[in-house]
């Protein structure tokens, strides 16, 4: 296998990631400034992003179609990039139940619980640009950490949400739209902690 080759599919899990990395920072922007008049926009916008790292995907399928050697296991490579999808589409979900559930008016809790979603996704990025050096990189255990971090914060302002969400007071309308969106925000801190769990075991495994 030519270094050209090899690199192709690390190339693809960047590209993947940094789609991830751009729908965060877009879903963030938009909850800041939320104008539910644009919110079909907003979808649209984010859909761009998804579909585009549905396409990457579907090259590094192709091409692992049609490979005879790959540099790490064929099966490894397939599994990390289906999570890093999982990701993609994990935080569209976020924003397609705030415009299917007609919100107006934005949770107070979701804009921190978008931050670390930022922040997990900007560390995956991190991590599948050293993957490829994953034998020589210091910096590697390092981002693994971290994602593993931010996602245990994600759980626990998750469940505090959801507590208060659940309050006596609180109008059952309410409690549906915002119990599922919270969830989908939960799942993408978890799908950031799936990719870093492949390349862990990936590691693991070549050591």
């Amino acid at each position: 296998m030519t270094r050209k080759q090899d690199n192709f599919y690390f190339d693809n899990f960047i590209a993947c990631a940094e789609y991830a990395k751009q729908a965060a920072q877009l879903l963030y922007d938009i909850a800041a400034n939320f104008d539910p008049r644009r919110a079909a926009t907003h979808l649209e916008q984010l859909h761009t992003i998804e579909h585009a790292a549905d396409q990457k995907k579907h090259e590094l399928t192709d091409a692992l179609m049609h490979a005879f050697i790959t540099p790490i296991e064929r099966e490894d490579i397939a599994v990390l990039s289906s999570q890093i999808d999982d990701l993609v589409d994990s935080i569209e979900e976020v924003f397609i139940g705030i415009y299917t559930s007609n919100v107006s008016t934005l949770h107070p809790a979701l804009l921190p619980l978008l931050d670390i979603v930022r922040d997990c996704t900007g560390e995956v990025s991190i991590l599948l640009q050293e993957f490829a050096n994953f034998r020589h990189s210091r910096n590697i255990k390092n981002s693994i950490i971290r994602i593993n971090t931010l996602e245990e914060e994600a759980d626990r302002i998750y469940i505090q949400n959801m507590r208060r969400l659940h309050a006596p007071d609180t109008p059952l309308r309410d409690i549906v739209i915002w119990r599922d969106i919270f969830r989908y925000l939960e799942k993408c801190a978890d799908a950031c902690e799936h990719v870093a769990d492949v390349v862990e075991e990936v590691i693991m495994k070549n050591s």
